[in-house]
């Protein structure tokens, strides 16, 4: 069986392919009575298809404009889908609705132009999302009441940056406009919480460049998220750190100020044990409990986490991951394979904080759930 086959019948790839054929086969029975438009229709599913099979799953690094340019057709592509099922969804539960109730002004406008609302409706969300992520990050201020607080880290301000997702749509003008907007929040700290590359270090080097002028008072600390294993994170740890900032793998700084200590502790994420089986995230060790009484911030960039953090003596985690479901309707459906989805929550004496992304991933779009710079401050309970 050659590779290509195996790739091909891959349970990933077989689940794909179904969920795209269901879908395609129910637009073109609503939307596309006649030959041209059912091949027209099935363009835009070709594109979402062939992103995950031959860059995810053929391994098929991209390296130049065109490859470029099909991840960008094809998140669009992602993205446009999404709104054109819920807009036919609507109408059919509408048309449904109308037959049930009677209503034949309602039903005549739906069966005449029921198609031209739906690709209309369509177009009209996708065009607002990608609005609305064109124009982001937006700032988001939390206050954190923390117990036992000590006064020396009163009103410490903390700015996070999280699932930042260079690659194909965002590049280094978006990060100039990322790194100006937190060094404008004087921050004492800026942690970066992982996912902030979808590529190698030979291709987005230039495009990531600007974080090297991220300024805090107590210094600029990342941990790793699972995109940034997978474009490669060895190369991407040691150039992170030539760009002045700390790389925690299972580890901690310590900060002083006077006699009261603050411990931020940084895990590795799951993602990383795909390539280095002992490198899983240990709370436990970042925490350094033989440092005795400190403040505890965990940086973990995936929030199912928080138990383990919990368990480790921490009193602050703050993560990413989730993008607050990044558009609808996924911002509903997050909270279904994730504790926290986004905000400030509670886990016994932890909080967590969960950012929603300070950029996207995939169809440069968000909806419901708007990206973010979040700064942090904490303050006495």
């Amino acid at each position: 069986m050659t590779t290509l086959l195996r790739r091909l019948i891959s349970p990933f790839v077989l689940a794909l392919s179904v969920i795209l054929i269901a879908g395609y086969a129910y637009l073109a029975w609503r939307l596309a009575p006649g030959n041209l438009m059912r091949c027209a229709l099935a363009v835009p599913f070709v594109m979402v298809w062939i992103v995950p099979v031959v860059y995810w799953i053929g391994e098929r690094e991209s390296t130049s404009a065109w490859d470029e340019m099909v991840h960008t057709v094809s998140y669009l592509c992602m993205g446009w889908l999404n709104f054109l099922m819920l807009s036919a969804l609507a109408r059919d539960l509408l048309l449904a609705l109308a037959r049930a109730l009677q209503a034949h002004a309602l039903l005549d406008l739906l069966e005449a132009n029921g198609v031209a609302l739906v690709l209309a409706a369509s177009l009209a969300a996708l065009a607002a999302g990608l609005l609305a992520a064109s124009r982001g990050p937006h700032l988001h201020r939390q206050r954190i009441d923390m117990e036992d607080l000590a006064p020396e880290f009163e009103g410490l301000r903390i700015v996070q940056i999280s699932d930042l997702h260079v690659g194909p749509t965002i590049g280094e003008a978006y990060v100039r406009r990322v790194v100006e907007m937190s060094n404008a929040l004087d921050p004492d700290l800026i942690v970066l919480t992982g996912d902030i590359v979808d590529g190698p270090v030979d291709r987005l080097a230039p495009l990531v460049a600007p974080l090297a002028e991220l300024r805090a008072r107590e210094g600029c600390v990342l941990v790793l998220g699972n995109h940034d294993c997978y474009a490669g994170a060895r190369q991407w740890i040691a150039h992170f750190r030539s760009l002045g900032l700390a790389v925690l793998l299972n580890e901690h700084r310590m900060i002083s100020r006077g006699e009261a200590r603050l411990v931020l502790g940084g895990v590795t994420d799951p993602a990383l044990r795909s390539t280095e089986p002992a490198q899983g995230p240990r709370p436990d060790l970042a925490a350094a409990p033989e440092a005795g009484k400190a403040l505890r911030i965990l940086l973990a960039h995936n929030p199912s986490l928080a138990p383990d953090g919990q368990a480790a003596g921490f009193d602050l985690q703050l993560s990413g991951h989730t993008h607050g479901g990044q558009f609808f309707p996924w911002n509903h459906f997050v909270r279904f394979w994730q504790p926290f989805t986004a905000g400030l929550h509670r886990l016994g004496d932890l909080w967590v904080y969960v950012s929603r992304g300070t950029g996207y991933w995939g169809p440069p779009k968000r909806l419901g759930a708007p990206s973010e710079i979040t700064r942090l401050r904490l303050v006495p309970a």
